[in-house]
């Protein structure tokens, strides 16, 4: 389980909440008009929109935006515009993988920026199938307040969860198969844990080290101006890089 937690650890670490709010809020309304559309439009039988709707509440979208998000995914609300999910691979500098989801209404549009940003900060934008073999798709339920750990992993294995990790004090990740997400978590809720997040997560089978803070601000710099861009939803990678110089190259 070493390193699952690796890339989630440093978006915490990179995170800028209130910089990015709007950025978030468009994230997650899309987010639930994608969940909408490809399931039924009613949160009790659509769990990836009820984990949608819960990350919107958490966020402070308000009920009118939910609303609206979801009646657009339903096809009851139009705005003459049509999102589809794309998945784009690249290389960040020094041959890392980068995975990026996007939610768009104009491919051309959402591909050109991804070009424009990989080329400006020292990587390029790849052909599908580049780097997407070097992840594997995990369901993660985020449980907090983990007193005993005992207790958890008998929760996990009888939810059918492949493994967990500690990631913080009384703060545990754990990974099923993407199928298997929705069981995980109402068990591990039956069971009396506190799942505060429910997500699925790209995991990479290998890290990269990164030593030289040039690359390493490079790569920062990538990964931000990636996620600032409208159209991308999320960004994995498979870098590893030590607490001190995360933190020198994002000063």
């Amino acid at each position: 389980m070493a390193g699952h937690s690796k890339w989630a650890n440093i978006k915490r670490q990179k995170a800028v909440v209130d910089a990015k709010k709007g950025k978030t809020f468009t994230q997650l309304s899309r987010a639930i008009i994608v969940a909408a559309r490809n399931g039924i439009p009613d949160p009790a039988g659509n769990f990836q929109l009820r984990t949608a709707i819960e990350k919107a509440k958490v966020a402070g979208i308000p009920n009118d935006n939910i609303e609206r998000a979801i009646a657009k995914g339903a096809g009851t609300f139009s705005d003459n515009s049509t999102l589809e999910e794309i998945r784009y691979e690249g290389y960040g500098p020094g041959g890392v993988a980068i995975l990026i989801e996007a939610l768009t209404d104009n491919r051309n549009r959402t591909a050109a920026d991804l070009r424009v940003a990989f080329s400006k900060n020292g990587g390029n934008l790849g052909e599908t199938g580049c780097v997407s073999w070097m992840f594997d798709q995990k369901g993660v339920c985020v449980v907090q307040g983990v007193v005993d750990e005992d207790q958890l992993l008998e929760a996990s294995l009888e939810g059918g969860a492949e493994s967990y990790e500690m990631t913080e004090e009384e703060t545990a990740e754990v990974f099923t198969e993407v199928a298997n997400l929705e069981i995980l978590n109402q068990t591990l809720k039956e069971q009396g844990f506190k799942v505060t997040e429910v997500e699925l997560r790209w995991i990479p089978s290998n890290n990269i080290e990164v030593t030289e803070p040039d690359q390493a601000r490079s790569l920062l710099k990538l990964i931000d101006t990636l996620e600032s861009l409208d159209d991308v939803q999320n960004v994995t990678s498979n870098f590893d890089m030590s607490e001190q110089l995360l933190t020198v190259s994002m000063a």
